[in-house]
């Protein structure tokens, strides 16, 4: 009985480590289709960008579009890559914080990776290794500023094997 109560306090365990992780992909798989291309995404982020700023010409928008999809690809990922290191913080709460943003990295680029292979294979969706690069980058930034702000707000934290941790 008690190996059985293990087993599923070892699985529930998992799955609150890494459920973000696994929300977080379902959610790029479905943004990497051709209902996301830029074709379909350009009419209502002009009307969004257009509501908080005010018009925009039709020869300044088609760059303006670039940059609010490339600032969701860095922001996204970010985000997503920190996903990755709380799954990894709660899995192998031995690990320093380098190591675990070193693995979350990996992770996120792998994903990241898959993802521009999968889109190179859409008809109105382009597969980028530049996107690849833009995406790790959104992870090291967020990473950073997480390891940053730890610093400033809890001097020692992930420094050392933590005994019990309230991030996690």
């Amino acid at each position: 009985m008690n190996t059985q109560l293990e087993t599923e306090r070892a699985q529930r365990s998992w799955l609150y480590a890494w459920w973000p992780v696994l929300l977080g992909v379902a959610l790029i798989a479905t943004s990497s289709s051709n209902a996301f291309s830029a074709q379909h995404t350009s009419g209502p982020f002009r009307w969004l960008y257009e509501a908080l700023f005010g018009h925009i010409s039709n020869a300044q928008w088609p760059i303006v579009h670039k940059y609010i999809r490339k600032g969701f690809h860095f922001i996204g990922y970010g985000v997503f890559g920190l996903f990755w290191l709380r799954a990894w913080r709660i899995t192998r709460p031995e690990f320093r914080f380098f190591q675990d943003a070193l693995l979350a990295l990996l992770g996120a680029g792998l994903v990241a990776s898959i993802d521009e292979f999968h889109q190179a294979f859409l008809a109105q969706r382009t597969g980028s290794p530049w996107d690849v690069l833009l995406d790790c980058c959104g992870v090291v930034f967020m990473q950073l500023v997480v390891y940053i702000a730890i610093r400033i707000l809890r001097p020692g934290s992930w420094s050392t094997p933590p005994e019990s941790d309230s991030l996690r």
